[in-house]
Formats: C-alpha cells, structure tokens, sequence
C-alpha cells in the first residue's frame, strides 16, 4: 500500500486532472469573483486629457500673483470654452479639462472675484502644475490593467470598465454536483430515527462554495449501496465538470465511493493524505468530469474542501493562484508531533499568535512541537 500523500503534492496532483474550462466574455454587471481569461489591456489613456483636482481657476503660473480676468468657465463633462491668454483665468471645476494655455489650477479659497477680475488673496500655488492630474497619470493606451487569472473584485472591476474594454473575457464556471452518501444522514430540520444524524455537510459545501465561480446542484442523495452510487455517478458525470461525493471514502464494508468509481468506467488518481482531519480523501476522473471524494466527518469535509474542492473550482475557472494563501503565526503553545502528518486545528489568532484550543490529556510542553500544524482558515 502507498504512504498518503503530502498535502501539496495532493494539490498539484487533483488540479493536474483537468485544464482550466474555456473562456466566455459577460458584461460587467456580471463578472464579480470571476477570474480573467486575458490580460486586460488598456484602450485608452485615463485621464484621456489633463483635468483639474480642485474647484478654482485655471491660470498660467507665470502670471502670478495676478491680478486676472475671467475669460470663461470649463466643466466636467465639456470641452473648455476658450484657451487662456497672459492675464488672464477661467473658471474650472473638480474633473474639468484643463483649457489650451493653462499650466496650473489656483484653488478658489486663495482668491477673490468680482465681476470679471480675480484678484489673489492666499498663499497660491506653490508650483507650476499644480492641482492639475496630468493625461495617463492613472495609465496610458496599452499598460495592462489587470493580468490573466486575476479574481475580479470590485476594484478590479472598475479598473477594467475604465479601460475601454465593452466585456470581459473570464473561465466559465465549473458545473459541481454535491452527492453525499451513508444510511445514516438525514435532511436537516426532518425527525431522527435511533442511528441518523442530520446531514450538515451539503449545506457547509454550498455556502462554501456560494461565492465561488460556480454552479452547484445538489442532485442526490444516495444511501449505501455501491450498485445505485455507480449508476450515479455515470450520469452525474455527462453534466458536470466535478462531482463531489461525501463519506464513503474510507475502508469499511460501507464506504462504496473508490468501488463505484470504478465500476463506472472512472480512474483513481490518488488515495489517503498525510493529514488530520481528511487521511481518506480521494481524487479521480470520471469521463471529462473530476471526482473529489471527501471524508463524511463534518470537520475532515471542511478542511478537505477548503484545501482542495475550492483551489480545483477556481482552477477550472482560470485562477492564476488557486490555492489558499497561507498565514504563519507562533502557537501560544507547542503541541503534540504528528509524525510528518500535517493536523489542521482550530485556532484563535490574538496580537499574531494564534492560541489552540485546549483538549484534555494534551501536552503543551516545549519539547511537545514535533509535528507539522497549520490553523484552519
């Protein structure tokens, strides 16, 4: 029997069972916490011409300290209405073009007009230039805005509709079919008989996955028997890009999901991973359609699908960096080794240390810290 494999070998492995899907182009309004399939390349300068920062006038800096005659007025959204000359100002406002001839904005607490004469009455500009955004101070025609693989957030969001661009290019998202399997689970809310519990795993994994690049359906659910779990799975498999299946990945006379993987034409990839919670994680493929075979205990299905369902959705969906960062923190308290298994915990981080929780007969010497332990996220 193979040892189980490291977590990010395990990684590297599942995502290597499918290339990211192809591409669609979606309006704006449409595109949040998709990832681009290009490069966003700026169409235009912004800002297309130099504008004012601030309510005032537009003057020449050599023309100081004045006096002025206001010649005209420029405001967002239209062109000025004329150049200015030696002597003489127009009227700007915040987001306006900076007319011909004007090299700096004088702020319009620093003056005071009367009829057409502005006289200077503050300290003034302290510099050619000033309160002046120049053209493609934000980016010219050409720079990439945002770079292939890019998770759209609003910010980047506003950066590509700034650019020109009418769409945008993104990974389509993954069709994921959540199939939990055991005698024992009950929908949630519905009565108990001696033995059942309620199923929480198939809601976890869809709030899981809700903000994710993803179209989740949660088409069964399929008590223990191996015949009718490997009917499902074939058909699951000609509509949909993952199947997740839940409990039933272990080694009792119960658990049918390596079985029916094979029995419905599908291939295992790998089985079991140095880790706590999560050792009997399986991975595979089924027709186009990649299996992810997590462990029915609640907190071994959390940590497996945070650490591998959700980089293999954003994977599918063209992630440049599908899986979860990772945050170092001092324990509070040296825990047992794990052997070169990794354990996933539950963990308070206060002032960048993070305190495990205690468990009784725990030891929390120094010399306890053998292992390799990461907090849950």
């Amino acid at each position: 029997m193979s040892a189980p494999l490291p977590v990010e070998e395990a990684q590297t492995r599942l995502l290597a069972l499918h290339d990211p899907l192809l591409p669609e182009k979606i309006s704006f309004s449409e595109c949040f916490g998709r990832y681009t399939s290009n490069d966003v390349i700026a169409q235009r300068d912004q800002p297309a011409a130099p504008l004012s920062a601030m309510d005032g006038y537009a003057i020449r800096f050599d023309d100081l300290p004045g006096p002025w005659t206001v010649v005209g007025e420029s405001a967002a959204g239209a062109a000025p209405e004329r150049a200015v000359g030696t002597g003489e100002a127009v009227r700007i406002f915040t987001g306006a073009i900076v007319p011909q001839g004007a090299d700096t904005i004088i702020v319009q607490e620093d003056v005071a007009a009367e009829g057409a004469a502005l006289t200077l009455t503050g300290d003034g500009p302290g510099s050619r230039g000033r309160h002046i955004r120049a053209r493609a101070s934000d980016f010219a025609a050409g720079d990439c805005l945002l770079s292939a693989g890019t998770r759209l957030t609003p910010g980047a969001i506003a950066a590509a509709a700034m650019s020109g661009a009418e769409q945008l290019a993104v990974g389509r998202r993954a069709r994921v079919a959540i199939l939990t399997t055991g005698d024992e689970l009950v929908q949630a809310g519905r009565p108990l008989s001696a033995g059942q519990i309620p199923d929480s795993n198939s809601p976890m994994l869809s709030a899981l996955l809700a903000g994710e690049p993803a179209v989740v359906s949660l088409p069964h659910h399929i008590r223990d028997d191996r015949a009718i779990l490997t009917k499902v799975l074939k058909d699951l498999a000609r509509r949909h890009d993952v199947i997740v299946t839940v409990g039933g990945a272990s080694v009792g006379d119960h658990d049918h999901v390596r079985g029916s993987l094979l029995d419905a034409g599908g291939r295992i990839d790998f089985w079991k991973i140095a880790m706590r919670p999560g050792k009997p994680l399986i991975a595979g493929t089924i027709g186009d359609a990649v299996l992810l075979g997590l462990p029915g205990n609640p907190s071994s299905a959390f940590v497996t699908a945070t650490l591998f369902l959700l980089p293999l959705v954003r994977h599918l969906a063209g992630a440049r960096d599908p899986l979860p960062a990772i945050h170092q923190a001092p324990l509070t308290t040296a825990l047992d080794g794990g052997g070169g298994r990794r354990d996933y915990l539950r963990a308070r981080l206060e002032n960048g240390r993070l305190t495990p929780p205690h468990r009784p007969g725990q030891r929390h010497d120094a010399a306890a810290g053998r292992g390799e332990r990461a907090a849950d996220p």
